[in-house]
């Protein structure tokens, strides 16, 4: 059963993560072990790892569709490689719609194929946690609004790995405004660290003015898309949250349009969540339809012009 995150992840010393520290701490400890004992294999052809260590909703996948796309500017022959876990499939029907996508049983596995079809970079959508590969450069993503949660492991806090892990990263993306306290921050760890921001882009929202919206999202911090929203000025008129990577049954959908014909309004939703739904059922709702803007995108495009 999936569960939405627990809010004590924001509360560092919450009676339920202080509880749960103990099996944190191990947690950590048989991670470290797995990364002294992993042996790595380098590849003949550049890999880019796009990753996160907070626990969902970073932007993983549209930053892994950007870099895709400029990559193909720079007349490169890019494929996005993916893991195939099997509630994970709205993230690979989104990376099939935009990108070249190998979707893998092992991450190797799929760097091997995509070598044998002639691809010349390699974009691991989500695998900064998967020490068999040797990685060119690796991008942690991090959403402004959650940023390190309570600072601590799963399952006392957000986070897959502590914050020395950053040693391992050169670039952190960060879904917001700059911020000169979390950069610094995160520079304790590693102080070469180059930060890069970027903002969500409405491209559809002609299409949703004036109208009343009844909004859902099962997402990493649904949170987040509802902010989106008012930010651009829509009329919200109910939010819905469910967990991350939810499966909508016939009864939610059911709900969901009781709710738009209750209050004359139109449904909305993430194109994540609209890809998890059925094709009868979509006809029903709307998705925003987003782009990434990065403030120094020329930026980017240097560093993955010295990578490739």
């Amino acid at each position: 059963m999936k569960i939405l995150k627990p809010t004590f992840w924001n509360k560092k010393y919450h009676p339920f993560a202080i509880t749960l520290l103990p099996i944190s701490l191990v947690y950590q400890f048989l991670f470290d072990l797995k990364k002294i004992f992993t042996k790595q294999k380098k590849f003949s052809v550049p890999i880019i790892c796009v990753g996160n260590i907070y626990l969902g909703g970073t932007g993983k996948t549209p930053s892994s569709i950007k870099i895709f796309e400029i990559l193909r500017e720079l007349n490169m022959k890019p494929v996005v490689i993916k893991k195939d876990y099997k509630n994970h499939k709205d993230e690979v029907l989104l990376l099939k719609k935009y990108c070249e996508t190998i979707v893998c049983s092992e991450r190797s596995d799929g760097i091997t194929k995509a070598i044998e079809k002639k691809f010349n970079v390699i974009i691991l959508d989500d695998g900064y946690q998967d020490f068999k590969i040797k990685k060119n450069i690796s991008i942690i993503c991090f959403n402004s609004q959650q940023k390190l949660g309570n600072g601590l492991n799963i399952p006392a806090g957000p986070l897959r790995q502590n914050l020395k892990s950053l040693t391992d990263c050169q670039i952190i993306f960060l879904n917001g405004s700059k911020n000169n306290n979390f950069e610094e921050e995160l520079k304790k760890y590693n102080s070469n660290l180059n930060f890069l921001y970027y903002k969500y882009i409405p491209e559809n929202l002609n299409d949703f003015k004036n109208k009343k919206l009844i909004a859902f999202a099962g997402i990493g911090n649904p949170e987040n898309f509802f902010e989106l929203l008012k930010i651009n000025k829509l009329n919200i008129i109910k939010e819905i949250k469910y967990p991350d990577h939810y499966d909508y049954s016939a009864k939610d959908l059911s709900y969901l349009n009781d709710l738009k014909n209750k209050h004359s309004g139109i449904l909305i939703t993430t194109e994540k969540d609209y890809m998890r739904i059925n094709s009868e059922n979509q006809k029903n709702l709307h998705y925003l339809k987003i782009k990434i803007n990065f403030e120094k995108q020329e930026f980017l495009k240097q560093i993955l012009k010295q990578i490739i």
